[in-house]
């Protein structure tokens, strides 16, 4: 009678599956349902039917053909080389390089630690260094000053770079016709690079929307009853923000594309 496991009489077990490609696998909370395209020891991606990819941490809260299941890194992930917070590989008993002459200009200090944070790895190895501008207004200046060419290439983040913004307009305008091969301007749709961050790592569905005639971080702060009335409370707010960053996983596609194509461009060989 008390023969075998008799305390998990009754109890459902949910299997442990290993990750494999292309296995189509649901997020239980979200409903996202997508094949793997990618996967590690911490992290998997799914691709749903219409192309796009989100990327969810390994462990309970998935469904394989509708039954719960925990997914476990895939065979090889578990001998694999350790991946940075960008999802590259990492580089062991790292000696940063000498800086190149090329550049990465971010608009502001929470651009460059976020930008720091997920991929600051990848820039030591790479020897590329970013720059924060203070805002973008005078971006042809800085441009100037710096002299593009083609062994000093210069990438540029702007915030909110869409049709008929401001920053679209000084990007257009900013780069003389001499440095034009030698200067890549790109952008995200944000308002603030804060937005960046997926809304859901902050437990909310979506970013507040803040009217035209309010700052809006502090717009934002205010909305989520944070203090926002001097400088070191939207420092003290944007820190906890960061805090919820720890991968690529955690910021939207929109600027992951764009980083890593600057980094790309700065990094390119020039023989």
């Amino acid at each position: 009678m008390l023969a075998g496991d008799w305390r998990a009489a009754g109890r459902t077990v949910v299997p442990s599956v290993a990750v494999e490609r292309d296995m189509v696998v649901e997020e239980a909370a979200s409903g996202w349902v997508g094949a793997v395209v990618r996967a590690d020891a911490r992290m998997i991606e799914l691709e749903d039917r219409r192309g796009k990819i989100r990327a969810f941490p390994l462990g309970s809260g998935f469904l394989i053909d509708g039954k719960p299941v925990v997914l476990t890194p895939p065979a090889a992930a578990k001998a694999a080389p350790k991946r940075t917070a960008s999802g590259s590989f990492a580089v062991e008993n790292l000696q940063a390089r000498t800086a190149r002459a090329s550049r990465i200009y971010v608009e502001g200090r929470h651009d460059a630690e976020l930008v720091e944070k997920v991929w600051g790895h990848d820039l030591r190895v790479e020897g590329v260094v970013v720059e924060y501008l203070g805002g973008i207004d005078d971006l042809a200046s800085h441009l100037e000053e710096a002299k593009p060419s083609r062994d000093r290439r210069i990438g540029v983040l702007v915030d909110h770079l869409v049709e008929g913004s401001k920053e679209s307009r000084i990007a257009a305008s900013a780069v003389k016709p001499a440095y034009r091969d030698h200067v890549l301007i790109v952008g995200h749709p944000f308002i603030d690079v804060w937005q960046a961050v997926k809304p859901q790592r902050l437990g909310i569905e979506a970013w507040p929307t803040i009217p035209r005639n309010i700052e809006w971080k502090k717009g934002i702060c205010r909305s989520f009853g944070w203090p926002h009335e001097t400088q070191a409370d939207i420092a003290a707010a944007w820190q906890h923000i960061l805090s919820k960053v720890n991968t690529f996983g955690d910021l939207e596609p929109e600027l992951l594309g764009r980083v890593e194509h600057l980094i790309d461009f700065v990094t390119e060989p020039t023989s």
